[in-house]
């Protein structure tokens, strides 16, 4: 038996037992070398600990148990290297560690979707290598052969026959639905920790940016098939499981889950205006009128509200999307993102998957009170005292209080004047659907107090942020995510002018041609 597999052993042992039998179990391991550690057989480890004591110790800690301040302002926390649990691993199901080709990857790359980022841009290949070696002695790695890798077998290109499958095996028995959802999103009313007991979210397979790895269908058929070490993520390989799928089941999965990603509601950095086009008659009532899907969208990040006095480090929520539609009188925007957990207070079931404090969703928008003239615009964090802002605020209700919608007038985070939407006749409803969110916020063009409210007007690249609330991560007052400033464009109507102008363009260029000709046929007689 392996010192190392002794040590996962005992890392079991200690979350089943206590007391005395733990200090037992420990000084045997200690007494048999278990736990000491020795010289590392791939890169220089004492180079390695030069680099990881410069680069690495403020999120991992000194001891890399990742004791740090910093593990409570990150979401998910930094990964513990005494414990030798990584996700990302290429060897065999019932290897309990990656091979140092899979810990090299994870430091080049980074890990999508956390504070891990990629050294690639940093560190040589040589220095990553030295890190590779010095993080194995911390869960005394330094004996261990790389396992044998998984077998992939023969992989399956994708096709529409190959997804239709995965997508049945996906759904069948519950398989992957019972915690990624039915649309992928990770929406599942199920409340995961990990082994630690750090509160972990299933992946929403829709945003491919955020895999730990990537959504290439050989990654996608790893993870699948070795799981995900420490947290609920089954290895599907795994002949013991009631769940187990064959390799060809597994790369039918694989191209299914690679099919989920969403190709329209991406962030692309170029896209900063949202475009609202005109049109006949009256903007829609309902999140679910067919013309929001001819409407063009814009998505935007969203990210930690750290400027305000209440700050907010750990956001489950991290892109926004916005559609919008103008008539003569009103303006209709439509918000969409995905939201793991409808949040309701008061609702057993939603508490019983929430943080403790459990409060509502919600989203706002954010406007200047008066178009800027110029490129200067109001401090993106609730405006300030030269330039105030309107807040739209809408709140997902408990189970005693519906949905609504607040106005507020704000000049910074502590000079705040909240008021009656209504009086505004600012509207707002959402609908949550499958782990997203859609809601409908409307409002005349026209402003209900000039001084205060602003006037939207046609042509104008108006200024606009969002920010969002997750109540099941106790988000709630300035504990939220949000955006920068973007803008709003209402785009001018076509109307009859360029018509009439087009048709006069025409009777011109025909006058012109038939007064040549007539003046040719003159000179010719």
């Amino acid at each position: 038996m392996s010192r190392t597999y002794l040590k996962m052993e005992l890392f079991h042992y200690f979350k089943m037992a206590s007391g005395m039998k733990v200090l037992i179990v420990f000084f045997m391991l200690m007494s048999m070398g278990v736990l000491a550690p020795v010289a590392a057989q791939t890169g220089d480890a004492e180079a390695g600990a030069e680099v990881y004591a410069r680069r690495c110790t403020w999120c991992h800690g000194e001891y890399g148990d990742a004791l740090t301040d910093a593990a409570e302002r990150l979401n998910p926390p930094p990964r513990d290297f005494t414990f030798a649990q990584y996700k990302i691993k290429s060897t065999a199901f019932d290897n309990y560690f990656p091979n140092d080709d899979d810990l090299f990857r994870m430091i080049r790359d980074g890990m999508p979707g956390t504070a891990m980022p990629g050294w690639a841009d940093v560190l040589s290949d040589r220095e990553i290598r030295n890190l590779v070696a010095y993080i194995k002695t911390f869960a005394g790695l330094e004996e261990e052969e790389p396992g044998p890798s998984m077998d992939y077998g023969k992989q399956i290109a994708s096709s529409a026959e190959s997804i239709e499958q995965g997508k049945r095996l996906f759904h069948e028995d519950e398989r992957c639905v019972e915690c990624h959802g039915r649309e992928g999103k990770g929406d599942a009313v199920k409340g995961l920790k990990d082994d630690v007991g750090f509160r972990t979210w299933p992946r929403n397979l829709t945003k491919p940016w955020a895999f730990r790895a990537s959504n290439d269908p050989k990654d996608i058929f790893t993870r699948i098939s070795t799981g995900i070490p420490g947290t609920q993520m089954p290895a599907f390989a795994d002949p013991a499981s009631d769940k187990k799928l064959t390799i060809e089941e597994r790369w039918h999965v694989a191209n299914y889950v690679n099919s989920l990603a969403k190709t329209q509601e991406v962030v692309k950095p170029e896209n900063t205006v949202v475009k609202a086009e005109k049109v006949d008659g009256d903007v829609p009532d309902t999140v679910d009128d067919p013309r929001w899907e001819r409407t063009e969208s814009s998505t935007f990040f969203l990210v930690s509200q750290i400027v305000g006095e209440e700050r907010f480090f750990t956001p489950s929520n991290d892109t926004i999307t916005a559609r919008a539609l103008y008539s003569d009188v009103d303006i209709a925007i439509l918000l969409e993102w995905d939201d793991r957990t409808k949040s309701i207070p008061g609702d057993e079931t939603a508490e019983k998957i929430s943080d403790p404090e459990i409060a509502e969703d919600g989203v706002a928008i954010q406007l200047p009170v008066k178009i800027p003239e110029g490129t200067e615009k109001p401090y993106f964090g609730m405006g300030d005292a030269t330039y105030p802002v309107n807040v739209w605020h809408w709140q997902s209700g408990t189970t005693d209080e519906p949905q609504s919608v607040s106005l507020m007038n704000a000049k910074g985070f502590a000079d705040i004047e909240r008021r009656d939407a209504e009086k505004s006749a600012i509207s707002a409803h959402g609908i949550y659907r499958n782990g997203t969110w859609r809601v409908l916020v409307k409002r005349p063009l026209s402003a209900a107090d000039k001084e205060k409210d602003i006037e939207l007007i046609e042509g104008k690249a108006i200024p606009i942020a969002f920010a969002a609330w997750d109540g099941s991560n106790s988000e709630k007052g300035s504990r939220h995510t949000m955006t920068t400033w973007y803008w709003i464009l209402l785009k001018p109507g076509v109307g009859a002018r360029p018509i009439i102008s087009a048709a006069f363009a025409g009777f011109l260029v025909f006058g012109v041609l038939l007064w040549w000709q007539r003046t040719a046929s003159t000179k010719r007689a």
